[in-house]
């Protein structure tokens, strides 16, 4: 079963920066997209940040140059690095991953995280 945990929301002025991470159980012998996507109140649910299976990085136009995306295999972690954040960064921010493989046991699905709360006041 696999599963998210995210975790490194907090509330900091304009300008300011966070780093969330996604704790992630998986199937080793599965593929997984990484994602991260976030929701402001009153809104849909947006795509935010990828990581591809080859590693690589897809952003909205939104937070390029200003997030990171990366993860740390050995630690089974995924990280959203967002400096330089401004009050329209304010959202629920949650990890999601769509698995895949070769494998019976690799079904395509897509799983979520509980998600975690981002505020950037002015």
């Amino acid at each position: 079963q696999v599963k998210l945990v995210e975790s490194g929301g907090g509330s900091v002025q304009a300008g300011g920066s966070l780093r969330l991470s996604c704790e992630i159980s998986k199937d080793p012998f599965c593929t997984y997209i990484m994602t991260w996507y976030r929701q402001a109140p009153g809104e849909e649910r947006q795509f935010v940040s990828s990581l591809d299976t080859d590693g690589v990085a897809s952003y909205v136009d939104s937070v390029k140059g200003r997030f990171t995306i990366s993860q740390d295999n050995d630690k089974n972690t995924l990280y959203l690095q967002m400096n330089d954040l401004k009050p329209e960064d304010t959202a629920m921010y949650y990890c999601s991953t769509y698995q895949g493989g070769p494998y019976p046991r690799c079904a395509p699905d897509n799983y979520w995280g509980q998600g975690t709360q981002v505020t950037v006041s002015s």
